[in-house]
């Protein structure tokens, strides 16, 4: 016999399932959360309660500051300029971004991309709030090139870096010749129809018809480390995507990287490489003032799911992303 798409039934009792993790890790009927999990055959299930900072509910469809979950797609379309033969990994980041010091020239695109470059962690939150002013790309090239040099020599460590896929962001959208929100556009988020996300670099704090974040906690105006304005319904719609290989990047974006010497990281381009009972897992997390993000979807099936706080209870929003995992992975 052939096999069957489940039914209504089977999405209900899915929704039933979510709506008591979502309980059970602490959230009430009007925190500011949307959830959505993909099964690995049927439609996604999609809860949704709450308002945004201006009063405004939320809902599957509602377009909202995801943070580092960018940086899976500034890692698409990287993949995609290799394979274009307009970009090279093994390339020196200032090959396309000369601004950068002379300590960055051995940082090549394959370190930023798995965060070996060592590049420093610059322009924090607080000290910018203090001074008024904005993150933004431009920002944080100033602030790199008053640095005496890395963190870690390029290639010898793991170590997360925020500049590292600004820089990256720069390096796409001069190896394209256009700035990156078109790039992303025209090469990820329009051929996926992912139509509700774009990349926004002001000079609002954020672009129109977007869930507001807190006015005290206005989402960066940096592309490449974040920068990514995009809804439970898309996330879910790129994660399958990726699965089913639509970019056929799939291999270069999902492969984990490497030290220079060799050692295996649990991390590919943009997104952590796990395991759990056997089966591989892709999973980020995005975090701001006033935001909690997941994203995960299993290698096997493609199952997975997409979490969106508007507050900064970051433990709540982890219990919940571990009590969907045990949804999918008993």
């Amino acid at each position: 016999m052939g096999s069957r798409t489940p039914g209504p039934a089977a999405g209900t009792e899915l929704r039933a399932r979510v709506a008591a993790r979502v309980e059970a890790a602490g959230y009430g009927p009007d925190d500011p959360l949307v959830v959505g999990v993909q099964p690995p055959t049927g439609p996604p299930a999609f809860l949704a309660h709450g308002r945004d900072a201006a009063g405004e509910p939320l809902g599957p469809g509602s377009v909202v500051y995801v943070a580092s979950l960018a940086k899976q797609v500034v890692a698409a379309c990287v993949a995609l300029l290799v394979r274009q033969g307009r970009l090279e990994l093994t390339a020196s980041v200032t090959d396309r971004v000369p601004e950068l010091p002379a300590w960055a020239r051995p940082v090549r695109v394959e370190h930023l991309l798995v965060h070996t470059g060592g590049l420093p962690e610059v322009c924090a939150w607080e000290d910018l709030q203090r001074a008024g002013l904005d993150r933004t790309t431009d920002g944080v090239l100033r602030a790199l090139g008053e640095r005496d040099g890395p963190d870690a020599r390029p290639g010898a460590e793991h170590r997360y870096s925020n500049a590292g896929y600004v820089c990256l962001g720069l390096v796409v959208a001069r190896a394209a010749g256009r700035p990156f929100a078109e790039v992303a556009h025209e090469l990820v988020l329009g051929p996926l129809g992912l139509d509700g996300s774009r990349f926004w670099s002001g000079p609002d704090p954020a672009p129109p018809g977007s869930a507001r974040l807190r006015p005290e906690h206005p989402a960066p105006l940096s592309l490449g480390d974040g920068g990514l304005w995009s809804s439970a319904v898309d996330l879910l719609r790129w994660g399958s995507a990726m699965h089913r290989d639509v970019l056929g990047v799939a291999d270069l974006v999902q492969a984990p990287g490497h030290l220079d010497d060799g050692t295996a990281l649990d991390y590919a381009g943009g997104v952590g490489v796990r395991d759990r009972a056997g089966r591989r897992l892709y999973r980020h997390g995005g975090r701001w003032g006033g935001l909690c993000a997941h994203l995960l979807r299993l290698a096997d099936d493609g199952s997975g799911f997409v979490l969106l706080a508007l507050d900064d209870d970051d433990a709540r929003a982890d219990a919940l992303a571990e009590g969907l995992l045990d949804e999918l992975v008993p």
